[in-house]
């Protein structure tokens, strides 16, 4: 493999890792076996740390490639908790606040999630790394600050519930760059007449690359590590 030249890596990220933390240590990994000091790698599409699934890893002059594969469609499985909210609206906080939830059956699901079908307006969570006045948002939330956040427009182009028992949703969601799965979540359980925060995500695709053409990080950072700096190979997608 030719990491200077450019590289495209299919990973499913770790539970628990930041986005920083997969590229960091691939870099680490590419510069520790090929013995180079500098090597470019980005990737094409952040995960939250609590997030899992496909993420695409550029090196080298790929990286030129990364705004062309972040504007690609993305898919998630999000699974959500009704009737409680977190600060962050996903695990990264304890629950704050509760809602009822006995009148939500599944046929006010069906009716309210296509809803959120086509184009929407969305405004970021507070902990999100959304920049006002040159400072990240959840940077202002630790502080104890509330900043108004700017609604974006996106797409949602398709919205599946795959399965629902009180209080568990969980759904399937196709949807363009930017959109936050944390505030969906929240706007979800607010159309719900109740509430609702995120407890598992996971990235299903983006663009043509699935799930199933990911390396585990384990694998990917044992087959660059018996890579020497003469050889080249072909990691499959």
């Amino acid at each position: 493999m030719d990491f200077t030249e450019g590289e495209i890596l299919y990973v499913d990220k770790p539970l628990g890792w930041t986005s920083f933390d997969v590229v960091n240590k691939i870099r680490w990994q590419i510069s520790r076996t090929l013995k180079i000091k500098k090597v470019k790698v980005g990737h094409a599409g952040t995960l939250d740390p609590l997030a899992t699934g496909v993420m695409i890893i550029c090196t080298g002059k790929a990286t030129k490639r990364i705004e062309e594969f972040q504007y690609q469609t993305k898919e998630y499985i999000a699974t959500l908790e009704l009737g409680a909210t977190t600060p962050s609206f996903d695990l990264e906080h304890e629950v704050d606040e509760r809602f009822p939830t006995r009148h939500i059956t599944k046929e006010l699901i069906d009716k309210v999630l296509p809803s959120f079908k086509g184009e929407i307006w969305q405004v970021p969570p507070m902990y999100s790394a959304v920049k006002v006045e040159g400072k990240r948002a959840y940077k202002y939330a630790r502080e104890g600050q509330e900043v108004e956040l700017k609604p974006k427009l996106l797409v949602i182009d398709e919205i599946e519930l795959l399965d629902f028992s009180l209080p568990v949703l969980k759904i399937r969601v196709v949807c363009s760059k930017g959109t936050y799965l944390r505030a969906l979540a929240r706007d979800i359980g607010e159309a719900l007449q109740s509430g609702a925060h995120l407890t598992a995500l996971q990235r299903t695709r983006i663009g043509d690359v699935r799930l199933e053409n990911c390396r585990q990080m384990g694998d990917l950072l044992n087959h660059i590590s018996g890579i020497s700096g003469n050889e080249k190979q072909v990691i499959p997608d």
